[in-house]
């Protein structure tokens, strides 16, 4: 029963993930990935058993927020890169509220699907 959960979990988090991919990419490849992650969160939405995964899907939905994080380390504000060739200047976010935010879902969703666990798994209760 466990394995099936945790395999939910991950398919929701994929799926959570390329979500908030495509919005953050919205001008970019977020209208491919959007139209994409949505069919597949309608496919998973009528699987019986997925929604035991369903905590996975606020999970995934940090993951991109900590890769914009990482991506502006180095903020905020102008960061230079000095190499033999020249010189390249770049604006970057503050990445604490990327980090913040980007954590909290992450976890959030782990919690949950602990949570859930806890409550469904009868060998878990006194």
């Amino acid at each position: 029963m466990r394995v099936a959960v945790r395999a939910w979990f991950c398919v929701w988090f994929v799926v959570g993930a390329l979500g908030s991919l495509g919005l953050l990419t919205a001008l970019t490849i977020g209208p491919y990935l959007l139209p994409g992650a949505v069919a597949a969160g309608a496919l998973l939405a009528v699987r019986r058993g997925s929604s035991a995964g369903l905590p996975g899907l606020v999970s995934g939905l940090g993951v991109p927020l900590l890769y914009v994080a990482f991506l502006n380390r180095a903020g905020p504000g102008d960061v230079c890169t000095t190499t033999a060739s020249g010189q390249s200047c770049v604006d970057e976010f503050d990445p604490w509220p990327w980090l913040a935010v980007g954590t909290a879902l992450f976890l959030a969703g782990i919690v949950l699907a602990a949570v859930l666990r806890h409550r469904t798994d009868p060998a878990t209760r006194q």
